[in-house]
């Protein structure tokens, strides 16, 4: 199965989604939660109008045959989260400094790769961490 790539942004406000694949295919919205369903519908708008304007598509996407995967830039992660990951417990995680985190969450400053890197490494550890607790 194929993989249809959406870019999740955050801008201060609202989340927004677009797919490079799709040009043109965007949705916003005031929560992570909203803004998938959002893409979700407007993907489905969107090859609707191209199958009527006869504009081509991929045909992994005409048959249906994707899943999505959601591409976080560092500012729409870390607030998607904040809800679930304190500052410090990210600090813990990561072995960034709170208010390091706390600026690139608010976008007063733009991680290096390397942090970024760090910060999706540990976030991918505790997941696996996580996926191998049983109750």
């Amino acid at each position: 199965m194929k993989k249809l790539v959406v870019h999740i942004t955050y801008s201060g406000k609202n989340f927004g989604a677009y797919i490079p694949l799709l040009p043109g295919c965007v949705a916003t919205a005031k929560t992570p939660e909203m803004v998938k369903k959002n893409i979700f519908k407007a993907i489905n708008f969107h090859i609707k109008g191209s199958i009527k304007d006869a504009d081509p598509l991929p045909k992994f996407i005409l048959s249906g045959k994707y899943e999505m995967v959601y591409l976080f830039d560092t500012i729409s992660l870390l607030n998607y989260y904040k809800g679930i990951f304190t500052k410090s417990a990210l600090m813990r995680i990561t072995g960034i400094n709170q208010q390091l985190l706390h600026h690139y969450a608010n976008g007063l400053k733009t991680p290096r790769s390397a942090q970024v890197k760090k910060i999706a490494t540990a976030l991918h550890q505790l997941g696996t961490e996580l996926l191998a607790i049983e109750m």
